[in-house]
């Protein structure tokens, strides 16, 4: 292109922005009496929640925020909550999305990392937050946040957000260490609602059932979706089969989000009662991690494809969530096949792309991939290498261009000086009608160094330590097989706020506790 002068230049440059917030207004714009936000206590057409949006914005900017600045939320799920986040990103501030579940030292570490200008708390979790002792000014939703936003005129004019702003920090699991913050731009957002469209054929006729935790991509990622195409967001505070259920049976929902430890409830109502669905394009998730059955049976019920899918907070449904499995079908693979607007390669220690059907480390680039861990150079410079994001996940690329999930990199069983990945274990058991549930974990051994070991809930009482054996002795090398079993409570495993059993958390049971020390593995 010839050189041109710099107002040119940033004329040109400005015409391709956009912001999660227009696109949300010109939705509100086009179509201002569609139904925006859907909960037990608001209705608010598009046009009515860009009013209160644009009050909101006016009442942040009066508190002295503005362009980059980052603002601690802490609430269950609301349409306060939305309202906020589009606040924000009409003004160009960051809002970190805090997990109200954490234990004070967690919470006060998260809250802390961001440095926020100010703290917007729930009546639910004002508490929480005062008792972390940090001096940030707070304001509470249901008392003196609603009482500024009345007192509030609509913010005149809009201020310059550039698609490569922050607007939401999402808190990883920290299983091994303290949570970290992964910062997602307005360019992520908008690529992340592109590719729900493009692999799903989700439009604005579908809606989005907002009831996991809004502090997770699963629902803020979709809501903003939802809103920026003009479709209806239903928002539960929590988990509530019931009214899942009564929602799947009134309005079409594009994704339907059902986890691990989320679906039986919901297969018993629709068992029991056969419902006509409205529409649902597609349902469920991490379908590794479920019993196959069961998937099945949830979306032979539906009538929806269950989504196969593999991403992350840091990629969104990237990389690999670019499979449906037809309803009703109990599939024989769980291989993954790649998502709209991403590419990734498979990388050996060396940062060497692996060959087809040897294992490697995911490493992912694209635009629904995340701005970097806030306030972690460390972190960030081991993630980000040669300009890919590095996943720390393991996978196998297949001759016919699908890939097989092997597990995380970080966490391996290494027996004898072989390696071994716990979801290959893991999705032999939970093919089987018998296992509810299964993980494995690593045990340390005299002679082996490390040896899986399996913790499993079953459905019937027949399932035994004999059967398990039997079941993996068919599929698995000798050396995959679980050297111990143990029976427990489908309720007992400690899972994360995303419905991920906490391996580590077990693996702790087996130097802690007395009856998981038995070596014979016994029930």
């Amino acid at each position: 292109m010839a050189s041109s002068s710099p107002a040119l230049a940033e004329a040109l440059a400005a015409s391709g922005r956009m912001s999660v917030y227009e696109q949300f207004h010109e939705r509100a714009r086009h179509a201002p009496d569609a139904i925006a936000l859907r909960s037990a206590r608001r209705c608010d057409t598009y046009a009515a929640l860009d009013a209160r949006v644009r009050r909101a914005a006016a009442m942040l900017q009066a508190r002295g925020l503005a362009r980059g600045d980052r603002v601690a939320l802490l609430s269950e799920n609301c349409c306060e909550y939305i309202e906020i986040e589009l606040a924000a990103a009409l003004l160009g501030l960051i809002v970190a999305c805090q997990n109200w579940r954490l234990a004070r030292d967690e919470l006060r570490h998260c809250i802390a990392l961001v440095e926020p200008g100010l703290v917007i708390a729930s009546a639910r979790f004002r508490a929480a937050y005062d008792a972390t002792g940090l001096d940030v000014p707070a304001m509470t939703i249901e008392t003196d946040y609603a009482q500024a936003l009345a007192a509030s005129a609509p913010l005149a004019g809009r201020p310059v957000v550039d698609p490569e702003d922050g607007l939401v920090i999402l808190y990883t699991s920290g299983t091994t260490g303290l949570p970290k913050g992964a910062l997602i731009s307005h360019r992520a957002q908008i690529a992340r609602a592109a590719v729900l469209c493009m692999d799903y054929g989700i439009t604005r006729e579908d809606g989005f059932v907002a009831w996991a935790p809004m502090f997770h991509m699963a629902s803020t990622d979709q809501m903003l979706q939802a809103l920026m195409s003009g479709a209806t967001v239903h928002v539960i505070d929590g988990y509530e089969p019931r009214a899942l259920v009564d929602i799947m049976s009134r309005f079409r929902i594009g994704w339907m989000v059902l986890m691990p430890g989320s679906i039986e409830p919901v297969v018993e109502i629709l068992r029991a009662e056969r419902p006509a669905i409205a529409g649902i394009r597609v349902i469920g998730s991490m379908i590794d991690l479920v019993p196959l059955d069961l998937a099945a049976e949830l979306s032979s019920l539906t009538g929806a494809p269950y989504m196969n899918s593999f991403g992350s907070t840091e990629t969104g449904l990237p990389p690999a969530s670019g499979c449906l499995i037809a309803p009703g079908v109990v599939p024989e693979r769980l291989s993954k096949r790649a998502s709209s607007l991403v590419q990734f390669r498979l990388l050996d220690e060396a940062d060497r792309d692996v060959p087809d059907g040897e294992p490697g480390e995911m490493a992912v680039r694209g635009p629904t991939v995340f701005s970097g861990y806030w306030n972690a150079p460390e972190a960030n410079a081991k993630s980000f290498v040669g300009g890919w994001f590095h996943m720390g996940d393991m996978f196998v690329r297949n001759a016919d261009g699908s890939y097989d999930f092997v597990d995380r990199s970080k966490y391996m069983i290494k027996s004898g000086g072989e390696n071994i990945y716990p979801a290959e274990i893991e999705r032999v058991m939970l093919a089987d009608a018998r296992v509810r549930d299964a993980v494995i974990v690593r045990k340390k051994d005299a002679r082996w160094g490390e040896v899986p070991v399996a913790f499993v809930a079953r459905k019937t009482e027949d399932l035994d330590a004999a059967a398990i054996e039997s079941l993996c002795r068919a599929a698995l090398a000798g050396y995959k097989r679980p050297k111990a079993v143990h029976f427990i409570d489908y309720d007992d495993f400690p899972r994360s706020t995303t419905g991920k059993i906490q391996r580590h958390e077990i693996e702790r049971w087996l130097s802690e506790r007395p009856e998981y020390r038995d070596p014979t593995g016994s029930a």
